[in-house]
């Protein structure tokens, strides 16, 4: 895989997780990593591990549904690195589980303003900067395999996920022309800290279960995802844009 050595990475939902292990893999690639979430003492514990191994990383908090805190973000990734050549959108939250008859709208609203429109205001402005640079660049938005599979008890959840489809293409239709790819990575069942709620929740008989359906039979680990983020950001997918690649381990295939 190409290495990142003089490119800015800018990874949200860095904090644990698929994002996290994204962040890790832009450094250790040469990359200079702007990490962003919410939590900022998890934020804080990754930059310096970057630093310890001879990375540079930068925090920085957001809350990606607000696009002032965004805006934030990319400003301080230009300012703090002098440009912005690469961009994972992975920030989402789970939202509970229930009827969709009981989903309380308020629930609903969570979900989507975080997992869509945070991706979309995310790409809008990552997308700004680079336009701005003149440099081209990458943008990964992270789905779901609920990006395609209906979620019964998760409806917004698979909603939001749908959407970044249609983001995700569109996006790739308006920008490829300008220097910028944008694609999805749609994980499986990844043993993260989401992984563990949901076993919390609907118990470890019922994940379990889903094993079998998997052709691997296991679940993924974050750093498997992390490395098909990074090689679509990287010049070794040149001539990738505006689709989907989903790293399940075959799940979707027996749906």
């Amino acid at each position: 895989m190409a290495d990142m050595q003089g490119r800015v990475a800018l990874v949200t939902g860095a904090s644990s997780g698929i994002g996290r292990a994204t962040a890790e893999a832009f450094a250790s690639m040469g990359a200079r990593v702007v990490v962003a979430a919410r939590r900022q003492n998890e934020l804080a514990t990754l930059v310096a591990e970057i630093e310890a191994r001879g990375g540079e990383a930068t925090a920085v908090r957001v809350d990606v549904s607000q696009p002032g805190d965004v805006q934030r973000m990319v400003d301080h990734a230009v300012e703090t690195f002098g440009r912005l050549d690469v961009a994972v959108n992975d920030a989402g939250i789970e939202g509970p589980l229930g009827d969709v008859t009981e989903l309380a709208d308020e629930d609903w609203d969570r979900v989507l303003d975080t997992n869509l429109r945070g991706a979309f205001l995310c790409l809008k402005y990552e997308a700004r900067a680079m336009l701005a640079a003149g440099h081209g660049g990458a943008i990964v938005n992270v789905g779901s395999v609920n990006s395609f599979l209906g979620s019964p008890s998760y409806a917004a959840y698979a909603t939001s996920k749908h959407g970044l489809v249609g983001l995700t293409t569109s996006a790739s239709g308006e920008l490829a022309p300008r220097g910028i790819r944008v694609n999805l990575v749609c994980p499986g069942l990844v043993e993260t800290a989401m992984h563990q709620r949901l076993r919390a929740v609907v118990g470890d008989e019922a994940i379990d279960a889903m094993l079998p359906r998997i052709h691997l039979r296991r679940a993924g680990r974050p750093e498997e995802i992390a490395r098909a983020i990074v090689f679509l950001c990287s010049d070794d997918a040149s001539y990738i844009t505006g689709t989907t690649l989903t790293p399940d381990g075959g799940f979707t295939l027996t749906e």
